[in-house]
């Protein structure tokens, strides 16, 4: 069974938690289901708002997928939260992806 499958197999049998949200996310962007990969994201951060990295791993994703709009509102709301948090490397990469995306 494939990563994806005892991902997928765990979500189906309840365990809906942010990480595994964020887990199969992350590995349907690195193969290219980026759609998906943005469903699985933004489940993540309705799971756990104060989650930086699915905040960070949404918004990279939605610039990939062109979805700029929803790009600029999901980093800006991801800077927040991880200014909170205290996560000072997350803020300056979603700030460089803003930047980015802003040009």
């Amino acid at each position: 069974m494939s990563l994806r499958e005892r991902l997928e197999a765990a979500l189906a049998a309840g365990q809906d938690t942010a990480l595994l949200r964020f887990s199969l996310g992350d590995l349907l962007a690195k193969s290219g289901d980026l759609d998906t990969a943005c469903e699985h994201l933004r489940r993540a951060v309705e799971l756990d708002p104060q989650y930086s990295a699915a905040w960070k791993l949404l918004g990279r994703t939605q610039l990939r997928v062109g979805y700029a709009s929803d790009a600029r509102v999901t980093l800006r709301q991801g800077i927040a939260v991880a200014r909170a948090q205290g996560d000072k490397q997350a803020e300056r990469e979603m700030d460089v992806f803003l930047k980015r995306l802003d040009r």
